[in-house]
């Protein structure tokens, strides 16, 4: 009795797991269409984001611009589906001492992508609002010296 008792557990705890990871590889399916390159054009140059697929839990991403011939890294990002939820880590150049800071999903959708970490000095938000199929716009936002900021960064997808 005792061993049927431990194999119903076992297969019990098998669906519990494979439904949990199920649904959670869905939270993280939902940020599919972030996957591409994006182009920010500004009076100094284009700023671009490219984000990939690197497993079923994650994406990376990083924000470079060009420059004649040089590519100029700012940040490479993870964005990863863990058991406590999803996070946005990214390793900014010359910030952080080179440290990967988290940030915690607050929402994921198939429209937007909502990012928080109240501890971190500037940013406390990253966003990412998709607006159409080939066009979103990104955004920090929190406070700095006391004061409330937002920077807005209005992206186009490159075919």
């Amino acid at each position: 009795m005792r061993t049927r008792t431990i194999f119903i557990l076992s297969i019990l705890g098998v669906f519990i797991l494979n439904a949990w990871t199920a649904r959670e590889a869905g939270d993280l399916q939902k940020a599919g269409w972030l996957i591409g390159t994006w182009k920010n054009t500004t009076p100094k140059g284009s700023i671009f984001e490219t984000w990939s697929r690197t497993g079923s839990n994650e994406l990376s991403g990083k924000s470079y611009m060009l420059k004649e011939q040089d590519t100029i890294v700012f940040e490479s990002i993870r964005l990863v589906q863990q058991e406590e939820g999803i996070f946005y880590i990214p390793v900014v150049k010359d910030q952080n001492n080179g440290a990967p800071v988290r940030f915690t999903a607050a929402t994921v959708s198939e429209k937007q992508l909502v990012f928080e970490n109240p501890q971190h000095d500037f940013p406390q938000i990253i966003s990412y609002t998709r607006v159409g199929t080939d066009s979103l716009i990104a955004e920090i936002s929190g406070t700095r010296n006391g004061k409330m900021r937002k920077q807005r960064f209005p992206m186009v997808r490159v075919r």
